[in-house]
């Protein structure tokens, strides 16, 4: 019994000492070079010929190097090469394959040729599939095999041309989900007979390997081991920006013969759990219930940090690395957070280096100043946490049918009731009450970043906007009353029936948040005395009406998949119409005077006379209003002092290779911010030594008694 006090005193002592208590990282990461955040949702596919979701070209791209790449630092964004020595060379054909000069137009050009030479040298990650006795595996060889570091040898090879045009066969192989083969078969030639041909090899042979490279593509050749061409319809010079997605990247055949061996696809032995790339990291470790790990490739050496950026960047420290091997950092841990607010805890105690902002926490990490400037609170600033923003390359934007007899089509008196409603919507408001601020009012489709985006007085709608005092301010409620009244609705009703105008708003919005954002947009109705309706379905019903063309107003949305205006201005294309046609273009918006201007620009190098057809189609669409313009989201992510070479770039997802963090720094500061309240303890521990001790005597008067 006298022991018992001691014991006591001893666990005490102990849980008082030693490293911090909830530090969730080994002992041994201290020092070393990581990066450490948090994924909310297991990414679907690792395969880069199926993978096209955010979540997963957060692993991919840092896993794969395609030949292009956008400058990490320059703006606006800008294709540099990555696996390619230099950025491609195209000439363009005749239907006879006869050269043409570089200003053919394009009307005469058949075919475009791109030539891609790539950096001699480049090597694979280690992984199994590179050693030759591992060719002939059979389910027994697999005991114990449940990751591809449990296979004892790993190896590597050269990268070559032929790799790169494997990857681009795989786009049609009919055993894949591809998401672009149907626009990459309208482009790259041959692609559709060659998914045909594949699809016959399949059907004779089921259970067989498909070996494409038994398969030749008309459009695609290896010309050396360093070079390859690829053959377009016509001219397509938005072809560079796939060129510097995952798709593209090189892929060795060898790994998809280690993967079709018997008995790996049952442990998840694939290339959708094990990328086999040849980028600056690999992953070693793939628990999607808990954790993912990204290593530094050992044999990944050629490229280093850009010597040159935007005027600023040099102040902002940003080029200190200038010419330095990268990866920067040796290892990427992500930790699956399926809720906000832990991941946002454990951000706030250092134990993540960076963090984006949920609603729930926006006051606390941000503060917006009289002018709209956000900077971090003082709270943050405390702690040297930064934020950095940045605007996305996409747009919110509200849409009119173009074919509803009231708010569509060409007409005056329509086209005066669009303009009259955009006025009226305070997209600003809805920016501060809905987004946190994060956002900025659109003018156009075209968000900053973007070319053929005008900042300043030049780029205002001024059908919505004046210019006061070197800012844009939104045109007052009389005019937009005034406009309605031109319309044939004087306070809101139609002057020809004597009937209270009533717009209807199809949405998908649902729940409080849902609910409250219609309630605001009927007050912005309420303005000009114009009566909304909103009519809720659920998306499938929501889509199935936009196909159809039974909507008046809606809510809808766009993402680039490249940052070219392209992109953007297709969306109001008549030969992009949601009707009939099964385009992109949901409000059906049509006029031919764009439609000619579109054809003109589409295939444009990025030019000043480029720049002024973008500007006369705009015009066309400020003063047409097809859209409501909404606004350009705004993304703010918070870094910890310690991580420093952050740039925003929403186009370039393998930011990670440039970054650079202090682990000295952050293990200092942990220390400082994760110290235990002891007192607690103490007092605990003493009570719990009373208490024994008074148990002690008891038991020992006890035994003297009897």
């Amino acid at each position: 019994m006298k022991i018992l006090p001691v014991c006591l005193l001893v666990m005490l002592l102990s849980a008082c000492s030693g490293g911090l208590w909830n530090d969730p990282y080994p002992a041994s990461d201290q020092g070393k070079s990581i990066f450490y955040s948090a994924f909310t949702e297991r990414p679907k596919h690792l395969d880069p010929a199926q993978a096209y979701s955010e979540n997963e070209y957060v692993f991919l791209a840092q896993i794969y190097a395609p030949p292009l790449q956008y400058h990490y630092l320059k703006r606006p964004y800008q294709l540099v090469p990555l696996a390619a020595s230099a950025m491609p060379t195209v000439r363009y054909l005749d239907r006879q394959h006869r050269l043409l000069p570089d200003n053919a137009p394009a009307s005469r050009i058949a075919y475009s040729e791109y030539e891609i030479h790539i950096k001699p040298g480049m090597r694979y990650q280690p992984h199994p599939a590179f050693v030759p006795e591992y060719d002939h595996l059979k389910p027994v060889d697999l005991r114990g095999i449940h990751a591809i570091g449990d296979f004892p040898h790993s190896g590597t090879r050269v990268v070559t041309a032929a790799d790169y045009v494997y990857q681009i066969k795989r786009l049609a192989d009919p055993q894949l989900q591809v998401p672009i083969f149907g626009v990459m078969s309208d482009h790259i030639v041959g692609l559709k007979e060659y998914a045909k041909t594949l699809q016959q090899a399949v059907k004779q042979h089921p259970d067989a390997y498909l070996d494409l490279n038994k398969y030749p593509l008309r459009g695609v050749k290896v010309i050396d081991e360093h070079t390859y061409r690829i053959e377009l319809y016509g001219k397509y010079p938005q072809f560079e920006y796939w060129l510097a997605m995952p798709f593209f990247a090189p892929m060795p055949p060898e790994a998809e013969r280690f993967y079709a061996q018997p008995g790996m696809r049952e442990r998840n032995l694939t290339l959708d759990w094990w990328p086999v790339g040849s980028g600056p990291y690999y992953l070693s470790e793939n628990n999607p219930n808990q954790r993912m790990v990204l290593t530094r490739n050992p044999y990944y050496d050629s490229e280093t940090y850009p010597s040159e950026g935007e005027p600023g960047d040099a102040a902002a420290g940003l080029l200190k690395d200038a010419g330095k091997r990268l990866p920067l950092i040796d290892k990427a841990v992500f930790t699956l957070e399926k809720e906000t607010i832990p991941y946002w805890n454990k951000f706030l105690q250092g134990y993540y280096d960076a963090s984006g902002i949920s609603s729930d926490s926006f006051d606390q990490a941000v503060q917006v100043s009289v002018g709209g400037e956000a900077t971090v609170s003082d709270a943050m600033k405390a702690q040297g946490i930064k934020l950095t923003t940045a605007v996305a390359t996409s747009t919110m934007y509200t849409g009119f049918n173009w074919l509803d007899p009231v708010v569509g089509g060409n007409s005056e008196r329509s086209r005066k009731l669009r303009q009259a409603i955009s006025i009226a919507v305070d997209f600003e408001e809805f920016i501060s009450i809905f987004a946190n601020g994060r956002g900025i009012p659109a003018q156009s489709p075209i968000p900053p970043g973007i070319f053929g985006y005008r900042s300043g007085e030049a780029g205002i709608n001024h059908y919505v906007y004046d210019w006061v005092n070197g800012a844009p301010r939104r045109k007052s409620i009389a005019t937009a009353r005034q406009l309605l009244a031109e319309a044939g609705y004087p306070n809101g009703i139609d002057a020809k029936t004597g009937q209270p105008l009533v717009i209807y708003l199809d949405t998908t919005a649902g729940g409080a948040g849902g609910k409250a954002r219609i309630d605001w947009l009927r007050k912005q109705f309420d303005k000009i005395n114009v009566q909304l309706v909103a009519r809720s379905t659920d998306y499938n019903r929501f889509q199935d009406k936009i196909r159809k063309g039974d909507t008046q107003m809606f809510y809808w949305g766009w993402n680039a998949d490249y940052p070219d205006p392209e992109n953007f201005l297709f969306l109001l294309t008549s030969a992009q119409a949601k009707v009939g046609k099964g385009g992109e273009n949901a409000a059906n918006y049509s006029n031919p005077e764009y439609d000619r201007l579109f054809e003109q620009m589409k295939n444009m190098e990025n030019s000043p006379a480029r720049q002024a057809i973008i500007d006369r189609m705009i015009e066309i669409l400020r003063r047409d209003s097809p859209w409501l313009w909404g606004y350009h989201p705004k993304d703010y992510v918070l870094q910890q002092s310690w991580l420093s070479n952050v740039k925003a770039n929403v186009m370039a997802n393998n930011k990670i290779k440039y970054w650079r963090v202090d682990p000295q720094l952050r293990d200092r500061l942990r220390r400082k911010w994760n110290q235990p309240v002891r007192w607690p303890l103490w007092l605990s521990g003493t009570a719990v030594l009373m208490f024994a001790f008074w148990l002690w005597r008891k038991l020992r008067q006890r035994e003297e008694a009897r």
